[in-house]
């Protein structure tokens, strides 16, 4: 069995896997059959209790005792489909996550025994989750732990996945005096706690749905890819894992012209269980035997390129590290909103070829910032996340948790 942590993944061993999500309350599970682009091809691809069955994929009451759960006959899933996305929310209308851990287990079908669990981290306002991807990768299936929550409900992620949110029809039979026109056709099953509020003048305008995190992973064999916040990329080039040296540069600027400021870069790595094994920072430049090195303490901020580069040695890394967190801080104590221009970026360092860019667009007024994570996948690769997670912290001492939680 294997303990999931957000990103990872796991090759199936078994063609029919059952994905239930236990929690201190009852949850309702649902699934999602995506093609390519990340969308539904219909509103009969999103299987939930009120329309249990769709083409491979099968919803599974657990009748308030046992959790509710997801079948995917992965023999069965009908070309296209790329993906299936299962999701979780509380079967409490408007209850949100707060104080809730949720578990999602992945089964084999047919013995029922257990083949990974995933325990997204800590988690507070969201009310809906995406929890676990079945996804097809070069003609295999395997599964990902994703972790990520939406703050607007089931009507959030259905929204974003492009199933259609319809207003539940009035209770009163009565038909409308006269018509203009034939009725039209009944509208798919509709899970009533995803129904659009009723709105007394015009029709809402479309719900901006979250940066997407689990749908559109991309590789490099496009060449160099440029990241939003929560997007990942997978370090893969011609279908092969990238394991050779690169560099993770991180530049930042004053936002008010002849202010020095003076951030530190640095690097934490994490275990399988997000167990912290060792911090990379301007007083420490190596660690993990010399798999990860730091060029050393930049005071002012000035300058074009790159303040501060950790090179990390990807064929060296230890079996053990399975996770890096890449984060600023500011130890003299200036916040985040006085800095200008900050973003990372991977490079070869063989060629000093970009390979991924992520700009930090946004500031709060925190002093410390986790930019982006790398973790290694259980086929060997190495995918990159860009976060943009601000933090109250000025040193790397204090990130050590909240980025284990964001793994």
């Amino acid at each position: 069995m294997t303990a999931m942590t957000p990103g990872s993944n796991i090759p199936l061993s078994a063609a029919r896997v059952a994905v239930d999500v236990s929690a201190p309350v009852r949850l309702d599970v649902s699934g999602l059959l995506l093609t390519v682009d990340g969308k539904v091809r219909s509103d009969d691809d999103f299987i939930f209790y009120n329309q249990p069955a769709g083409p491979g994929v099968t919803y599974r009451s657990g009748g308030g005792t046992a959790p509710d759960a997801i079948l995917v006959d992965t023999t069965a899933v009908p070309p296209g489909i790329e993906k299936i996305v299962i999701t979780a929310s509380p079967d409490e209308a408007g209850r949100s996550f707060q104080g809730i851990e949720p578990t999602a287990t992945v089964r084999n079908a047919d013995d029922g025994s257990v083949l990974a669990t995933f325990t997204p981290p800590r988690l507070g306002t969201e009310t809906a989750l995406v929890v676990i991807e079945v996804y097809l990768r070069n003609g295999a299936w395997k599964a990902r732990a994703v972790g990520q929550g939406y703050a607007n409900g089931l009507a959030g992620i259905a929204t974003d996945f492009g199933v259609s949110v319809e207003e539940e029809p009035a209770a009163a039979p009565a038909p409308a005096p006269v018509p203009a026109a034939p009725p039209m056709p009944a509208a798919p099953p509709v899970d009533p706690r995803i129904a659009a509020p009723p709105v007394p003048a015009a029709p809402p305008a479309p719900a901006t749905p979250p940066a997407p995190a689990a749908s559109g992973r991309i590789n490099l064999d496009k060449g160099r890819v440029s990241l939003q916040k929560n997007q990942t990329v997978s370090l893969v080039k011609a279908g092969r894992p990238l394991l050779s040296r690169v560099k993770m540069g991180l530049g930042w600027e004053p936002a008010f012209r002849g202010k020095d400021i003076d951030l530190d870069a640095s690097v934490i790595a994490y275990g399988p269980n997000r167990n912290h094994l060792d911090s990379c920072y301007f007083g420490k430049l190596s660690i993990l035997n010399g798999a990860i090195k730091h060029s050393g303490d930049n005071l002012t901020g000035e300058g074009a390129g790159d303040d501060e580069v950790i090179v990390v040695d990807l064929g060296r890394i230890p079996a053990e590290a399975t996770g890096l967190v890449f984060t600023v801080n500011s130890f003299t104590g200036q916040k985040f909103t006085e800095v200008a221009k900050a973003y990372c970026r991977l490079v070869d360092a063989t060629t000093d070829e970009e390979l991924v860019r992520f700009d930090l667009t946004g500031a709060e007024p925190q002093t410390g910032v986790m930019m982006a994570k790398l973790i290694k996948q259980f086929s060997g690769e190495w995918e990159m996340t860009a976060m943009g997670d601000f933090v109250k912290s000025r040193t790397v001492r204090g990130m050590v948790k909240p980025a284990a939680q964001a793994l």
